[in-house]
C-alpha cells in the first residue's frame, strides 16, 4: 500500500507542476501581449521610464519581452 501512496503523491505533484507551468506560461504570454501594445515612441518611452524605476530584477525579466515584441 505504501507504494500506491508514493506513486499517487508523485502523480499529483507532477500534475500540479504541469498545471503551474501552464498558468505561468499563460501569464507570461498575456504580459507579452500587453507590453506589445505599447507601440508608439511616446508609449515606449513611458514604459522605459517605468522600468527604470522598477525593481532591477523584475525589469531585467521584462526588457527581453519588450525587445522580442518590437523586433517581431
Amino acid at each position: 500500500m505504501k507504494h500506491r501512496t508514493s506513486l499517487s503523491s508523485r502523480w499529483t505533484a507532477a500534475r500540479d507542476d504541469l498545471s503551474n507551468r501552464r498558468a505561468s506560461r499563460a501569464s507570461r504570454e498575456t504580459l507579452e501581449r500587453e507590453l506589445a501594445s505599447y507601440s508608439t515612441p511616446a508609449e515606449q518611452n513611458e514604459l522605459s521610464a517605468i522600468l527604470d524605476r522598477a525593481d532591477p530584477d523584475a525589469a531585467a525579466a521584462i526588457r527581453p519581452m519588450i525587445h522580442r515584441s518590437h523586433v517581431a
